[in-house]
Order: structure tokens, then sequence, then C-alpha cells
């Protein structure tokens, strides 16, 4: 299935670290900005925590590690009808998340930073190369997986956190109307990723702002 067992598993070690991590983040920062505006479902459901086994979705887990890519969790419960102003909830709720991604990617960047130079000051120690290498990749791509978690989310296309931002943005009925063509939406990705448009509508973008983050904050 893999052509060198070896590279699959030291991309595995690199890659989930991160990925785990922002993929929770992402969904405690809907959970917590719900609980702040009244809605106590994410936390009765006990996810309100940095634990990543309470947020792992199967399918989620199985792609990143077919494709080593992409992955996601477990949405978390989210009930509006306890928000004042349902929309306006909503779209705070569903902003949370990219918004948390992209205050990742630059700890992430910072982190990247340091590691380099302290690797620097320390020279060609061994067991200091050992321990800062791995960990310096980790947080490199943590910058491009929070850039990437944050711009695919932001996609309007239900129920990905884009569509939610966009239909508080538009009258009730056509909202619930383009809302509920949330039934497609994975139809719609899964098209969307295996004819390539996703990637080229994502990949540039990346680029983009990874080249923005290092120019601003390195």
């Amino acid at each position: 299935m893999f052509d060198n067992l070896g590279d699959y598993v030291r991309q595995i070690v690199i890659l989930a670290p991160p990925l785990l991590f922002s993929i929770t983040c992402h969904e405690v920062a809907h959970g917590y900005v719900a609980a702040r505006l009244g809605d106590p479902t994410a936390r009765l459901a006990g996810r309100l925590t940095l634990n990543p086994i309470k947020h792992l979705d199967p399918m989620g887990v199985l792609a990143f590690l077919l494709t080593r890519m992409i992955g996601w969790a477990k949405p978390v419960p989210v009930d509006p009808r306890y928000f004042k102003n349902p929309a306006k909830g909503m779209m705070l709720v569903s902003i949370a998340g990219p918004l948390t991604n992209f205050i990742l990617a630059i700890v992430f960047l910072y982190v990247f930073k340091w590691l380099y130079l302290f690797a620097y000051q320390v020279g060609s120690s061994s067991t200091w190369i050992a321990v800062l290498t791995p960990l310096a990749l980790m947080c490199k791509q943590g910058v491009f997986i929070n850039v990437a978690l944050a711009i695919f989310n932001l996609l309007p296309l239900p129920p990905l956190d884009g569509s939610q931002i966009l239909a508080g943005l538009l009258p009730r009925d056509l909202a619930a109307a383009y809302l509920g063509l949330s039934r497609y939406g994975f139809i719609v990705l899964i098209l969307l990723a295996v004819t390539g448009m996703l990637g080229r509508i994502l990949g540039p973008a990346m680029l983009w702002v990874v080249n923005l983050l290092q120019t601003a904050f390195l």
C-alpha cells in the first residue's frame, strides 16, 4: 500500500500532533463561544475539553491515515435556540473556529522561529538536534495545517463554517434555503477533491496566507 513504510510512519508522527491539537482547538472554540452566548449543549456533552479523544471522528482519522493531508473532528453540537439572535450567534460561533486556526498558525510560526534560533545557538549538538528537529517540523506543519483548516472551513459550502457566516448575512428565507443544501455539501466536497478543484482552490490561497504570515511575523 505504501512504497516506504518508514517514511509513512515518520510523516504520521510529524503530522498527527499538530493536526489533532488544531482540530481540537477549532471545535472547542465553537463550543466555547456558543457557551458564552448561552448555549450549554457543548459543555453538557463534554466537548469543552482539549482532550482530542473526545473530538475524534473515525472517518476523519481514516481520511488522515490514508491521505496524510486532511482529517476532521466531530462537529461540536450547537443549539441556536439558546441565542438571543440565532443568526448572529451562529455567525459568531462559526467564525470562532477558523479564527482560532489563524491564531494557532501564528503561534506555530513563532515557536518554529524560536526553535530555529535556539538550534542555531546550540550548534550541531546531536542530542539537541535530535529533539529540536522533529519539534520544528511539527511546528512548520502546524502552520500549514491551521491555514488549511481556516481557509477550508471558510468556504461558503454548507455545512462548513463559511456557509453559516454567509447565511447570517442573508435574508431569513434565503438563508434557510441556502443552508438546506447542506445535505449535498459532503457530496460536493468529495467531487471537488476527486476532480482536483479543491486543491486548486485551497492551494494558492494557502500559499498566499502563509507568505503573508511569514512576512508579518518573521
